[in-house]
């Protein structure tokens, strides 16, 4: 894609990243006339073409870079946590789009641990529904825990596959309520603007990866057609190395390489949405933005764990939307001993992900092995997605070692506290009496942590925290984050939708201030 823009053009905005965090604020910086680059590390995809029906064909769509893993409970990178190409971690996520409840911004008032968040719910539900109805998100016509929305969802719910089936019996048999799932697939195809048809989901069942016929909602098929409708410029194999200040303090270049070559851009704001690794590592890297020390800390990373079992049902876990059945009966239990809650899902899983956490989490070898990977046809798995507190010694920094850039490579640490230790434990014994109840056997549970948060943390005070609650940075005046990074606490959801929902609310702020925003 040519540029629009002259390297020599002072642009009015670059937007690095250009996944749920940046996409959406790309948009809405576009639709309001502002000359807009957006700088992506990852190639432009053609769905069709390069998203193949095969799990190691889209091994590509994972940030693979070298990350260093340390602490207690080490996080696994690739395809656990973030995502290349344009379109960003959306490309692969499963698409659960489920809003958070109120009382998740404030464990701090309702727990005494953690800290609020320094918006309201009413601040962000605003943009869920607007996103719900933008993206097409497919859900309940009632869904039965958090306020009351304005609207329904704008598509009828995708159908149940095995695992959602197996979870609703064993749930309705042990007294817990569920309900399908709210998900960014289209179970009808609709018409998306700056795009043209978008068809409706076949139920390939590939959602873990790339979806090749557009019906998933990733940016790519959303927020991007439109930021470029809209007049936004795109430069797609663009890995960003500097922020360079001039003599004022504020970012005046963005440096990056394209095709081996260093390149500058002028411009005026900087949208930093590279997501909770890749925006402190930059940041590190260019020793900015860093006064209150807090750049890399408070990483999270939510409770996840998975209880497998096996089913005289011919199931087919491959088949289907992976998550189509949810429960939030455990937001917030009354027997809990921990703070926080998570909710339950149902998943499906691709068969080379199945075996390669089962054989890593059972241990199993040989003949013992060969007759687990034969039973995959009749297994399903249910899996918690639980809040995580923010700690002292869970945090990201720079290591000695170099990646093939020549940059210092980030590593980080992460152990679960004993609050995610309580919590999981809470979740084990009702995931396998609800197994238990849709009659599998051989049932084992594959403990893990997924999704990364936190790490630029948004607050009111600039002593404790990196950006305030419009994202803009306290120590740059014209850089701004939107990404998850700037999540104060973890959350008992899936990030997606409040990525997105911070994402144009940064914007509308950014928009709405311009004018004495320190020029």
């Amino acid at each position: 894609m040519s540029n629009q823009y002259s390297l020599n053009d002072t642009v009015d905005a670059i937007v690095i990243g250009t996944g749920a965090g940046g996409a959406p604020l790309l948009a809405r910086l576009a639709a309001a006339g502002l000359k807009v680059v957006a700088l992506e590390a990852g190639q432009y995809w053609d769905p069709k073409k390069d998203f193949p029906t095969d799990e190691v064909g889209q091994d590509k769509l994972f940030w693979n870079d070298e990350r260093l893993s340390a602490g207690t409970d080490p996080v696994p990178f690739g395809s656990n946590n973030s995502g290349i190409g344009v379109g960003g971690s959306t490309l692969h996520y499963t698409a659960y789009t489920p809003r958070v409840q109120p009382d998740d911004l404030q464990l701090k008032t309702d727990f005494g641990v953690g800290v609020d968040w320094p918006i309201s719910f009413d601040e962000i539900a605003t943009y869920y529904d607007e996103i719900e109805h933008f993206i097409g998100v497919s859900g309940p016509s009632q869904y039965p825990w958090g306020p009351a929305r304005k609207r329904s969802y704008p598509m009828p719910p995708l159908p149940i596959n095995g695992a959602g089936q197996l979870m609703e019996r064993g749930c309705e048999a042990v007294g817990i309520k569920t309900s399908l799932a709210a998900n960014a697939a289209l179970s009808a195809g609709r018409h998306q603007e700056g795009l043209g048809h978008r068809a409706a989901c076949a139920n390939r069942g590939f959602c873990q990866a790339g979806c090749n016929v557009g019906a998933k909602s990733s940016m790519d098929v959303t927020y991007i057609p439109l930021a470029l409708s809209k007049g936004a410029e795109l430069r797609s194999e663009c890995y960003v190395t500097q922020l360079v200040k001039n003599s004022s303090g504020r970012i005046s270049e963005v440096v990056y390489l394209q095709d081996g070559q260093e390149k500058r851009q002028k411009c005026s704001y900087v949208f930093l949405c590279a997501g909770a690794i890749e925006t402190p590592r930059l940041l590190m890297l260019n020793q900015l933005a860093n006064s209150s020390g807090q750049v890399g800390r408070n990483f999270m990373a939510h409770t996840g764990l998975q209880i497998w079992g096996e089913f005289d049902e011919d199931i087919r876990p491959y088949k289907g939307i992976p998550g189509s059945v949810i429960s939030e009966d455990t937001h917030r239990p009354d027997d809990a001993d921990f703070a926080g809650g998570y909710l339950l899902q149902s998943i499906g899983v691709m068969p080379v992900t199945y075996l390669q956490q089962m054989a890593r989490q059972r241990g199993l070898w040989g003949e013992a092995f060969k007759k687990a990977a034969r039973a995959y046809n009749h297994v399903a798995g249910i899996n918690i997605l639980g809040d995580c507190l923010p700690y002292d010694f869970n945090y990201m920094e720079l290591s000695d070692e170099k990646d093939g850039r020549g940059i210092p490579k980030p590593r980080v640490h992460f152990t679960n506290g004993e609050n995610e230790h309580r919590m999981t434990a809470h979740a084990d014994k009702i995931m396998r009496q609800i197994w238990e109840a849709a009659g599998a056997k051989n049932i084992w549970a594959y403990q893990r942590n997924a999704h990364i948060i936190g790490t630029c943390r948004m607050g009111h005070d600039g002593g404790a925290n990196v950006v305030n609650a419009d994202g803009q940075s306290f120590d740059v005046p014209n850089l701004f984050i939107s990404d998850n990074s700037t999540f104060p606490s973890a959350l008992a959801v899936n990030p997606a939708l409040t990525i997105m929902a911070l994402s144009l609310r940064t914007a509308d702020q950014f928009l709405a201030n311009r004018n004495r925003l320190n020029v």
